[in-house]
């Protein structure tokens, strides 16, 4: 699994994570977005979406 320095590393070098990024709602957008520093991986990424998406937070 690829690990990246943070959401803006992974949107540049992984384009399925590109496309997955941008097919998310813009509000899970914004809450990824604000703790981007934090997502290094498309797991990670996958399972943030997730949880915002469930209302998990």
């Amino acid at each position: 699994m690829n690990q990246y320095d943070g959401l803006g590393e992974m949107l540049k070098s992984d384009p399925a994570a590109f496309d997955y990024y941008t097919s998310l709602p813009q509000y899970v957008r914004s809450m990824i977005a604000r703790r981007s520093q934090n997502v290094h991986s498309m797991e990670e990424l996958r399972n943030y979406a997730d949880n915002l998406l469930r209302g998990d937070g």
